[in-house]
């Protein structure tokens, strides 16, 4: 998951790698056209129907899911309602991303070509929205660097890298059980911002390094760690109203 960047003047549209508005295409007003080639081979061409399904799991995680039900109700508190249909938009998106947030349109991305299912897309929803709870909340200004690094910290600390995470991406052994949650969330964001950000990998891992003891202490609006096939989603949904969110 990605994050572009609040600035689109000429000069940067011209670069879009350095912003990361290459991922996604459709950002910048370009209608994807899938070769024929490739629709051929049955790997593109579903397109349109690829949206309406990627559309109806945004809608069942917004009815469904604690997590997303959550994110909604601390954005709405904040100050920041969500609409789906004109804060959720799903697009393709390039292979390397499975969704972001653009604040200019203040809209989450969910990548219909790679989240193709609910789990997946409660997943985006959930990562994306702690960007537009930072953005909405904390002033964040995603041309800095380590502000961009420590949303990326918060969201990858809030929403995965349960042990079972870390150790497929090999930040945890059974000699690291305790460092493998803070390995795997450094591992994930210093991937996020090499993704979306035109920087070298010392200058990210120094940005994730510098704000990594604050971002990552910072459990807002979730309350908690979620860890994998626990009741955590729910306890901190249930617990969403002791914090002051407005959650249904």
């Amino acid at each position: 998951m990605a994050t572009p960047a609040p600035d689109r003047s000429s000069g940067e549209q011209q670069d879009g790698k350095q912003w990361g508005y290459d991922l996604y295409p459709e950002r910048r007003g370009e209608k994807y056209k899938p070769s024929w080639g490739r629709v051929l081979l049955g790997m593109e061409g579903t397109e349109n129907l690829d949206k309406i399904k990627c559309e109806r799991n945004v809608y069942k995680c917004v009815k469904n899911s604690p997590m997303v039900k959550l994110m909604m109700g601390a954005l709405k508190s904040s100050g920041c309602a969500i609409d789906i249909r004109r804060h959720i938009a799903c697009e393709v998106c390039d292979v390397s991303v499975s969704g972001g947030y653009d604040p200019v349109l203040n809209q989450v991305v969910v990548c219909q070509n790679i989240a193709r299912n609910e789990g997946i897309v409660q997943g985006v929803l959930t990562h994306e929205m702690i960007h537009m709870f930072d953005y909405c909340r904390n002033d964040l200004d995603f041309k800095n660097i380590d502000h961009l690094a420590c949303t990326e910290i918060r969201a990858a600390n809030l929403t995965h890298c349960s042990f079972m995470s870390a150790w497929t991406q090999g930040d945890a052994s059974p000699f690291n059980i305790k460092e493998a949650h803070q390995n795997c969330v450094k591992t994930k964001a210093l991937n996020s911002v090499l993704a979306v950000r035109k920087v070298s990998p010392e200058e990210a891992i120094a940005a994730v390094e510098r704000v990594f003891p604050k971002c990552y202490n910072d459990l807002e609006p979730i309350g908690r760690r979620i860890r994998r096939n626990s009741k955590d989603m729910y306890k901190a949904y249930m617990e969403g109203p002791m914090y002051g969110y407005d959650v249904e």
